[in-house]
């Protein structure tokens, strides 16, 4: 099942477990147990302190439980976890058998102090690469927590569960049988879910902080390159996100990042963090700024968060990108996650034999429908313009495909369902204002971006289309307040811009200090 090179690597990892585990599988007659089997026999022999056994009789086969030899065990993979999800199976393996895990001492003791009985399941794809990070803080908390248990469920592997429950998006989070939460979550996020009282701590502690000399609200490649750049400075710096990282997490071939050749999101997410962390930054993750209120005569701005909390700077650089435009369609909203979906690579193998839709014919919407056409029954292109705007390489590609159709001129007006899950879409031709309906089980969104600054209204100038206006500084309308990257007016959304652009306000920021004799 695995090859030499794994296995080598696989044996280097196991020799950190301090205490024997237990592998027990539940098997049927399928292919995949016996692949699973396969698995569990190379692991096992890698390690005297890991032993299989194949009696289980868990519900769902295959499916294999982890845990410490002579203890019910509490986490659980329902299917192979290979790609994305192999990282999972090590982390198990490892704090299951006693290896310290590698989160904040304060967030393993509140995690351990949480009171009651939880049971989490996780519906994943192998191709999702934000399901990992769910996964594994679940498993982390399983390992701490008695009360609490886990199981990774692959949804291309039990199909009809997926279908029975309505599961149309990864990764999905049931607790005790009831929906939890979709998308990608962090360890302290689901803490904060489940112990109410973590978000009230949190917040007080970050109003006692004292005032920064630059804070950067957001932490996608703009905010991180700015905080690199004042902590190089030496002056206090202070980095407030919803979720290091930003849009970058949701990309999955990264190719054009300069003398990298390919990456993807969350490993250059991963990589821009530990950066920010090697220096002097205070770093505040999950918290989102509702408000900013700017000081007077020389006095520090105020920067309010959701949480209730309050943060003070002598500069502000505003770096909160944008997201996935929404297409604000009667229907969208409500079949978000039941069909509606934003990220083919996540969300893909769960429309596998499926009909769908891609909303756009730009370079995303051309590349998301050549994508999910090797998974799904038949895609079809709606694109808004009269002819598409992907590269010529793409369209190429796209129209060898037999299944898929391409519909130009077209305004989709409606997402249709049936009270659970999508059943189709409506669009107006716009050549000759007829409407037609598309029967289809999944709608992909991919329009473009908007800018996150909702909560800066009123507050600073704003181009008509959102975006914080800047000169060639980065200087915004207010004294002292800098933004950079996709949230501002600069042309050409890419990384390595806004990376630049995060350097340039930081540097910025700097010099309106100096000049202002505030340090």
């Amino acid at each position: 099942m695995l090859d030499a090179n794994i296995k080598t690597q696989l044996t280097a990892y196991l020799e950190k477990i301090r205490q024997p585990i237990e592998l027990v599988a539940s098997l049927d007659g399928s292919e995949k147990a016996s692949e699973m089997w396969a698995l569990l026999q190379d692991i096992a022999a890698l390690s005297d302190k890991v032993s299989i056994r194949s009696d289980g009789v868990a519900p769902r086969k295959p499916s294999f439980a982890v845990g410490r030899a002579g203890e019910p065990a509490r986490i659980g993979f329902a299917g192979i976890p290979m790609g994305h999800e192999f990282t999972s199976l090590i982390l198990a393996l490892l704090q299951v058998g006693g290896h310290p895990p590698k989160a904040e001492a304060s967030t393993i003791e509140e995690i351990r102090a949480i009171p009651g009985t939880f049971h989490f399941e996780t519906f994943i794809s192998l191709s999702c690469h934000n399901c990992p990070d769910v996964v594994q803080a679940l498993n982390l908390m399983a390992v701490l927590n008695p009360g609490i248990s886990h199981e990774m469920i692959d949804g291309a592997l039990f199909q009809d569960e997926v279908t029975s429950r309505q599961i149309m998006g990864v990764p999905t989070v049931l607790l005790n049988g009831e929906h939890f939460g979709q998308g990608r979550m962090l360890l302290e996020e689901i803490v904060g879910k489940i112990d109410t009282g973590a978000l009230q701590r949190e917040a007080e502690k970050i109003s006692a902080r004292e005032p920064f000399d630059v804070l950067i609200v957001g932490g996608g490649p703009a905010g991180a390159a700015a905080a690199i750049y004042a902590a190089r400075k030496g002056i206090r710096t202070g980095v407030v996100s919803e979720r290091f990282g930003g849009q970058v997490l949701d990309t999955l071939g990264i190719e054009n990042f300069i003398s990298v050749s390919q990456t993807d999101g969350p490993k250059l997410a991963a990589g821009l963090e530990q950066h920010v962390r090697e220096y002097d930054v205070d770093v505040m993750d999950l918290q989102r700024a509702e408000a900013l209120l700017p000081g007077s005569d020389g006095g520090p701005s105020e920067v309010r968060l959701a949480s209730g909390a309050k943060l003070r700077s002598q500069t502000v650089i505003i770096a909160t990108g944008a997201r996935w435009r929404e297409m604000n369609v009667p229907g969208e909203k409500e079949y978000r996650g039941h069909g509606v979906a934003y990220c083919p690579h996540c969300d893909g193998p769960l429309f596998k034999g499926k009909r769908v839709a891609v909303i756009g014919g730009g370079n995303s919407g051309v590349e998301a429908a050549i994508d999910l056409a090797g998974v799904v029954a038949h895609v079809t292109v709606l694109e808004f313009d009269s002819i598409l705007r992907a590269d010529a390489i793409l369209q190429k590609k796209l129209f060898s495909l037999a299944n898929v159709k391409v519909i130009t001129s077209a305004l989709t007006t409606e997402v249709t369902g049936d009270g659970k899950k999508v059943n189709g879409l409506v669009y107006t031709d716009r050549s000759s204002g007829e409407a037609h309906r598309v029967e289809l089980e999944g709608v992909f969104v991919q329009i473009g971006l908007l800018p996150n600054t909702e909560w800066l209204k009123g507050t600073i100038a704003l181009s008509p289309r959102g975006e914080i206006e800047i000169d060639a500084r980065g200087e915004t309308s207010l004294p002292g307040v800098f933004a950079a990257g996709d949230v501002t007016t600069v042309p050409y959304k890419q990384i390595v811009i806004a990376m630049g652009e995060g350097a340039k306000a930081s540097l910025s920021a700097f010099d309106y200090l100096i000049r202002s004799s505030v340090t």
